[in-house]
């Protein structure tokens, strides 16, 4: 691997450059301080991220939850290189062939093989998209009443207007946007270790799931357009549900008539061992939404696609179209980067090395049960997992605001070569090319700063 090097002089440059006019996502606007954990970064292969003075870290959640591939596959620049000198942009009317293929692929791979898929720029505007094609489903069926969406508490589906009025976790706590968009019904989170209903119960009881059908009762059937959730919840803290959660969600939505939107934004395309997350309960949604992985987040990209039941509704008279249009919705330099991350995710196996090597980092992460501090490992499904680090073990007590578990634990990631987030919930999603070796050092770094960080409390 060659590393693009940079002179010291060149270095103090740019981030002079970045401290002026760069304003980084959820940071203060021009803190380019080594404290802050920004750093300019050259380089990377597989799992590997380098910066410009030749420091690697570990990718531990795949960039963004989107490097699903790897970094620095040749290929994807080649065959965007390729369809650019071909054509850059396909004109109103027109579709490209790098967007037809995408569009059929990805629609062969969904559990309804007669799915449409309606390309947008990222994942935000894919559940915007999906939400929208919700209400004008009813919409076009004599419904035009059914507009309010349930969401669950604490979930992150975006940074839009609308995608921010969902749940509310992340950085998409409503505090400095409000006022948000009205109709929006907050129902419980699948979370066994810290639920409501279930926790310290003996079990999970599937109330989380039962909570849907009570809210959908109270508003009333006729006001509900949809329900939106990821299949395993990611920015709440990666909480896989109960087996028999989802198949319960679908028989509520389809008793109810709800569109069921599965957000498969950070879960789809190999994250949890299959192809897409509902595949582990057979379950079809009505519209799922996808993005980041696509691509692996070499070109911005997403979709929303929509199951033969709803497309259908779409057809027909003019009264009946979907008037919604995105300008780099099926840019066909992000369709052949699409193509060419699918060639080298089936051709390689990715999707199964994420089972693989997904189990075996559950397995590995058993051993962080020797801190006192590690409350809770939660993953088994594919390349996601969390280690939940709690005051107290017995009690599942949090620590306290004033502790700064953020502030303590990121410097030592840093310090050890591993670059992600971590709070309370250190989070572990890394690109599913990993190997057994890469995923022993994983462990172990984090192991270090668990280790480091029980000696500051």
């Amino acid at each position: 691997m060659a590393t693009a090097k940079l002179t010291g002089e060149e270095l103090e440059e740019i981030k002079q450059m970045a401290a002026d006019h760069f304003w980084p996502h959820a940071r203060p606007a021009g803190d380019m301080s080594e404290e802050s954990g920004l750093k300019v970064v050259t380089d990377a292969e597989g799992i590997w991220v380098t910066d410009a003075q030749g420091k690697r870290w570990i990718d531990t959640i795949s960039s963004m939850w989107l490097t699903n591939i790897g970094h620095g596959r040749r290929e994807i620049a080649d065959a965007v290189h390729q369809q650019m000198t071909e054509i850059s942009y396909s004109p109103g009317g027109t579709v490209s062939p790098a967007t037809a293929r995408l569009a059929s692929r990805v629609a062969a791979l969904a559990p309804d093989k007669d799915s449409r898929v309606y390309f947008v720029s990222g994942g935000s505007e894919a559940v915007e998209t999906a939400l929208k094609m919700a209400k004008n489903y009813h919409k076009n069926n004599g419904e035009p009443t059914r507009w309010k969406v349930l969401s669950r508490r604490g979930s992150y589906h975006g940074a839009t207007m609308a995608c921010t009025s969902l749940g509310g976790g992340g950085i998409a706590a409503p505090m400095n946007f409000g006022p948000l968009m009205p109709g929006n019904i907050h129902v419980a989170q699948p979370d066994q270790y810290r639920c409501v209903y279930c926790a310290d119960r003996g079990g999970c009881n599937l109330e989380c799931a039962r909570d849907v059908e009570r809210a959908i009762d109270h508003e009333g059937a006729q006001t509900v357009a949809a329900f939106i959730g990821e299949p395993v919840s990611a920015a709440s803290g990666i909480h896989v549900p109960h087996p028999e959660y989802w198949p319960t969600i679908k028989d509520i939505c389809d008793r109810t008539g709800v569109i069921m939107i599965c957000d498969e934004v950070i879960t789809g395309f190999g994250r949890t061992g299959t192809m897409f997350a509902t595949e582990h309960w057979d379950i079809q949604p009505d519209i799922f939404t996808v993005a980041k992985a696509l691509t692996s987040g070499y070109i911005p990209i997403g979709a929303a696609v929509a199951n033969k039941k709803v497309s259908e509704a779409f057809m027909g008279d003019d009264d009946k179209v979907f008037r919604h249009l995105l300008t780099f919705g099926g840019n066909p330099a992000a369709t052949s980067a699409g193509n060419a991350n699918l060639d080298v995710m089936i051709g390689e196996g990715m999707v199964q090395n994420s089972a693989d090597m997904g189990d075996y980092l559950y397995e590995q992460l058993q051993t962080l049960y020797e801190h006192r501090i590690v409350g809770d490992v939660r993953g088994g499904m594919g390349l996601i997992a969390a280690v939940e680090l709690v005051k107290d073990r017995d009690t599942r007590e949090k620590f306290p605001k004033e502790a700064d578990l953020a502030k303590k634990i990121n410097p030592l990631m840093d310090k050890h070569g591993l670059l992600g987030r971590a709070g309370d919930v250190i989070s572990l999603a890394p690109p599913l090319c990993i190997t057994k070796d890469e995923v022993d050092i994983l462990v172990k770094r984090v192991d270090t700063v668990i280790t480091e960080v029980e000696e500051l409390l």
